[in-house]
């Protein structure tokens, strides 16, 4: 009996750990049964997505041969969140395998000012720490919660209308900066903007006509400034009606908070709240509001807050008078 319990125990500790150190040109792999004091590396190049991926599957499929591990051995996987997103993770789910996206800046790392750094020590680095965080160190690394395909891809709306608010105010900015130097202080935000300049109306302080290359330098800022106004009504337009059911519920009810309206909702419900938060602690630690105290010998330092986490998140709050939003330094 006591053999057979041991026996049970080492199989449900057998776990094959990969991690995945990505890069545009290639992919590191490394490999732990824990069974041996050193991971095995790999690396795979293939140019295109899914046959990267299946090269991994089959560096998968070689070691548990090699190493004589069981057909059904727990293989977990793991990389650092990056610009690859989330695909990695729901393509490897799909195939039954788990995975688990982590966050690069949790990871510890050496002090030394000069420390090697190389892709190969970085995948090596990573499955020891997955294999540390599957015994129970939680705080080796952590773990991210990944959205679904549906809440991923609803933030692209308020990310889009973002991005071209911002892109209308560096139209305009460039296009007085420009009128600046030449001491011509007419007013670019007014809708007869355009038309005066097509008009050749706008003089330099002497009265003298722009220069003809600064006109048109002029002329093509404002048709992108026109193209950039006409997508953001666009997407106001059918910004609610574009976003699924669930999402518009969840802004209906923060718009009942007082000082938050529509977009502040919108942005709040799709950037912070598809995640599901138990207290107003993890709310504050997810928007980098949580306290940094400095509390080391007999040093004691107020660092602020963390403002680590969703910057969207804690603009939205701070902007609706959320938490924090009186006390941030």
């Amino acid at each position: 009996m006591r053999t057979d319990h041991s026996d049970m125990t080492h199989y449900e500790l057998l776990v094959l750990a990969v991690s995945l150190e990505l890069a545009a040109a290639k992919w590191k792999v490394a490999l732990h049964d824990g069974r041996r004091d050193n991971p095995a590396v790999h690396t795979v190049a293939e140019p295109q997505a899914a046959s990267r991926l299946q090269a991994v599957l089959t560096l998968i499929g070689q070691h548990k041969e090699k190493w004589a591990l069981p057909a059904n051995v727990r293989v977990v996987v793991s990389y650092e969140a990056g610009q690859d997103a989330f695909w990695i993770f729901r393509a490897l789910q799909a195939r039954g395998i788990e995975c688990h996206v982590v966050d690069p800046g949790s990871i510890p790392v050496e002090r030394h000012k000069r420390r090697a750094k190389t892709d190969r020590l970085d995948a090596v680095k990573l499955v020891i720490n997955l294999r540390a965080w599957l015994r129970g160190e939680r705080g080796r690394t952590r773990v991210i919660r990944v959205p679904s395909p549906q809440d991923e891809a609803s933030r692209h709306l308020m990310r889009d209308r973002g991005q071209l608010q911002k892109e209308v105010l560096q139209h305009r900015d460039r296009m007085r900066k420009l009128l600046v130097t030449l001491g011509c202080w007419d007013e670019v935000d007014s809708r007869k903007f355009a038309g005066r300049l097509a008009r050749g109306e706008l003089r330099c302080h002497d009265g003298a006509p722009l220069p003809v290359e600064l006109h048109e330098r002029l002329v093509r800022e404002c048709a992108r400034l026109t193209l950039a106004e006409q997508q953001l009504a666009a997407l106001e337009k059918t910004r609610q009606s574009s976003l699924p059911e669930p999402a518009r519920e969840r802004i209906a009810h923060l718009t009942r908070l007082s000082g938050t309206g529509p977009v502040g909702g919108s942005r709040l419900a799709l950037q912070l709240f598809w995640r599901q938060f138990t207290n107003r602690c993890q709310v504050g630690a997810c928007v980098g509001l949580a306290p940094q105290p400095y509390d080391s010998g007999e040093s004691q330092v107020d660092q602020g807050i963390s403002k680590t986490g969703q910057p969207t998140g804690a603009c939205a709050a701070h902007r609706d008078g959320g938490p924090g939003s009186a006390t941030n330094p």
